[in-house]
């Protein structure tokens, strides 16, 4: 992807960019719709990525065109205004980072991508950090990764409109290869995770696509705000299985529904970095194959499509376990599967999905990889 974006870069500008950004996309192992709840998360970068060539200017202009999008991004530092398309990204970590007083100036630049859009592995994410990234070029100041992952938050939640937690953006400016990152979403505390020795993490694009700000994402979350406010917390995180279980009955069903979820899969994280510090990828397989079921029934994210990949994928020989990740209402699933039974699964999985559904499927095998990084 290196060469391919140097050279769009070359054929729109006439000569080579002076810097190259790559900003992965990422893959969560286990901990799903904890982060807004100040929960635990197990995500890893990946090796699909963003890729950003850009050259400097000296008018505080931002011009910025996307292989993958007809319309370019063109705005001044000076007057940021919200517009409409995937240009919002850019322009809405400009004014997080205006409003968190850097000195931003200009650059412009192309991109190109190889993250399925919509797919659950967080595009907005790695494009959000990808841009943070080229303005701390651009300006000649250091952007520490906890910063950078709040800057991007604050850019999604009130420039772009949609409530996510901050579990994408740090593990996307905070990855290391080979390893997941347990992070605690409250202090923002990491622990790198050493990956199973002898697995291989499969991702299963369903090819269904969800959208955060026009599905039931917002709606969980006020839902999980409800629970926590009937428990007198501030956040799930603050509540155990056992008070869960002593005061659930005077909640109403959606509510305790959701709650369920949020605090068993809190637990179920922090036993998945026990499980895969230890090598242990069986137990690391069980607590996927349940955190799916908590996402089915109590949380209610998955669809048709996933529960049958999901379910396929659990079937299969060499497959310790699956399950759903992402956002929800479409996307991905992830296996955990015995590295000798890789090349099996992957062709096993995709012709007994495209025969379930009629739908082909993108199945590929991932390796995990750096954050955000200047090449």
């Amino acid at each position: 992807m290196n060469p391919l974006v140097t050279q769009e870069f070359i054929s729109r500008f006439g000569e080579a960019p002076a810097h190259i950004v790559r900003s992965p996309g990422r893959v969560n192992l286990i901990g799903e719709h904890t982060d807004y709840n100040d929960g635990f998360v197990l995500p890893m970068a990946i090796d699909r990525a963003i890729w950003m060539a850009i050259r400097l200017r000296d008018d505080r202009q931002i011009k910025f065109h996307s292989v993958d999008f007809t319309d370019p991004v063109e705005f001044s530092l000076n007057d940021i205004q919200h517009q409409k398309g995937w240009g919002e990204y850019v322009r809405g970590v400009a004014w997080a980072l205006e409003k968190a007083g850097y000195q931003l100036e200009g650059w412009e630049g192309v991109m190109l991508s190889n993250i399925p859009i919509g797919a659950g592995l967080s595009s907005s994410a790695a494009l959000e950090m990808a841009v943070a990234k080229a303005f701390s070029i651009a300006g000649n100041w250091v952007l520490e990764s906890q910063k950078m992952a709040l800057i991007g938050q604050q850019a999604e939640n009130e420039w772009v409109g949609a409530n996510t937690g901050i579990m994408d953006q740090m593990i996307i400016a905070a990855g290391q290869v080979d390893h997941a990152l347990l992070i605690d979403c409250r202090n923002l505390d990491t622990q790198q995770i050493p990956l199973p020795a002898g697995t291989a993490l499969i991702i299963m694009d369903t090819t269904t696509r969800h959208s955060h700000t026009d599905s039931g994402y917002n709606e969980r979350r006020e839902q999980c705000e409800t629970a926590a406010e009937h428990f007198g917390v501030s956040h799930l995180r603050d509540v155990t299985l056992q008070e869960f279980n002593l005061g659930a009955d005077e909640l109403a069903g959606l509510p305790r529904r959701r709650a369920r979820h949020v605090i068993s899969e809190n637990k179920r994280v922090l036993e998945a970095g026990i499980a895969m510090s230890a090598g242990n990828a069986t137990e690391m397989g069980e607590l996927m194959n349940t955190s799916h079921v908590s996402m089915r029934d109590e949380f209610e994210i998955t669809n048709e499509e996933l529960n049958i990949m999901v379910a396929l994928a659990q079937s299969l020989s060499g497959c310790f376990g699956a399950r759903m990740t992402g956002g929800g209402f479409g996307g991905c699933a992830i296996a955990l599967v015995k590295d000798e039974a890789a090349v099996a699964f992957v062709e096993n999985i995709r012709s007994r999905y495209e025969k379930s559904t009629g739908l082909k499927p993108n199945i590929y095998i991932c390796e995990a990889s750096n954050g955000v990084e200047v090449l």
